[in-house]
Formats: C-alpha cells, sequence, structure tokens
C-alpha cells in the first residue's frame, strides 16, 4: 500500500484524479487533488478536490449532495495521477449529466463499445416512446406474462444448445435470453445496479449459510 508521500505532485503541488462510477465503470470526471485535499478524502471515505479556479477546497456534494463515497484509490506506474473508483449519490457533472464526458470528439467507424447500461437506456426509451414496427415495443404492449413467456422459452433454447455443446449457438441464446431478462428488468423497474448489486452482496455470504438456503 503507498502512501501520501510516495505520490508524485505537480509544480502546482497538485495531483490529477480520475473518477469513475464503481457501478457502470464509466468515467465521470477529471479533477485535482492537493495533499491536504487527498488526505481529507482518505480520513472522511468522501470525495475532496482542490478547485483550481477558485483555488480553495471543494468537497464533492456540500452544495448539491452529489456526494461520492470513495471504494478505492489507485496510482499509476508513474505515481503521478489517481483513478478513484465511486459510489456516487446523483450527477458527478455540475451540468446535472451523469458524467462530465459527454461530448464525442470522435467515434469510429464499429461505433461505440457495447455496455449492458447502454442497452438498458434504449429499452427504457423504447418503452416511454414505443416506436411501430419494434420487437421491443410489441412486447412491452403485450406486457409481463408475454415477457416472461419468452423468457422460457429462451432458457430452453439455452439449455439445448448447451446440451448439443455447442458454443457458437450457446452464445447466441444466452443473447436472446439476456435481452428478454433485461426487458422483463425495464418493465418491473429493476436497474442493472440493483442486479449489480445484489452479484456484490454474494461475496460476503458464508459458503455453508449459502448451501442450506439452496437445500
Amino acid at each position: 500500500m503507498l502512501s501520501i508521500n510516495d505520490l508524485k505532485f505537480d509544480a502546482n503541488g497538485l495531483i490529477p484524479a480520475i473518477v469513475v462510477d464503481a457501478d457502470s465503470g464509466k468515467v465521470l470526471t477529471l479533477a485535482y487533488m492537493n495533499r491536504e485535499s487527498l488526505s481529507i478524502s482518505l480520513s472522511e471515505g468522501r470525495t475532496c478536490f482542490w478547485s483550481r479556479s477558485r483555488q480553495k477546497l471543494w468537497h464533492k456534494g456540500e452544495t448539491s449532495g452529489n456526494v461520492q463515497y470513495i471504494r478505492t484509490i489507485t496510482a499509476d506506474c508513474d505515481r503521478d495521477a489517481l483513478v478513484i473508483v465511486v459510489d456516487k449519490k446523483g450527477p458527478a457533472c455540475h451540468l446535472g449529466t451523469d458524467s462530465c464526458f459527454n461530448d464525442p470528439l470522435y467515434i469510429s467507424q464499429s461505433g461505440e463499445p457495447f455496455c449492458v447500461e447502454k442497452l438498458y437506456q434504449l429499452l427504457m426509451e423504447r418503452k416511454e416512446s414505443l416506436p411501430e414496427n419494434s420487437y421491443t415495443t410489441y412486447l412491452f404492449q403485450k406486457g409481463l406474462d408475454k415477457i416472461l413467456k419468452k423468457i422460457g422459452e429462451e432458457s430452453t433454447e439455452v439449455i439445448i444448445a448447451g446440451k448439443a455443446q455447442d458454443k457458437a449457438e450457446t452464445v447466441y441464446e444466452i443473447a436472446d435470453l439476456m435481452y428478454h431478462v433485461m426487458v422483463l428488468m425495464v418493465e418491473m423497474g429493476i436497474s442493472v445496479t440493483d442486479v449489480r448489486k445484489e452479484l456484490a452482496s454474494r461475496h460476503i455470504i458464508d459458503h455453508k449459510v449459502k448451501q442450506e438456503k439452496m437445500t
């Protein structure tokens, strides 16, 4: 484990800190810390930065309430930059957006990388707008019973493909199953974060207790 004394601050006594959402892995903001703000962050478990424009300490969320609770702080190989993984309460950006990074400068022809959160957001938008000729619209219009039926059908397809040890087909069917499960999540108001937190909580469950619950 490093100490503050192991870090390299610049000529102004600052070190850049990249803040990342613990749940989504999304970069939230780039801020700066001096020794005092980093010490405060370590002691309080909440992000505190140095505002270069105001030339003063800046406790994230002190006015907005959008506090960031620290999970980990990691230095890079040169020890002159930090990555801070946080649990955030509310938007990270002062403009009210989830992240400060929202304006693309370049996107390759292959497009933006896929992530579950983007698919979930798309499904939420589809439920709200219900565009015509959309299979997702069809599922939402048919309702819960239809969604559950499709999940049952896709689960069976996964089992059949897995039993046949057909890897490519199994991947295809798992993708179908995951899509329909996410439609169910949107229908029931279950977020990706809800599921991620449930999975994370299972790391601390005693194996014996878990086994007893299963029997």
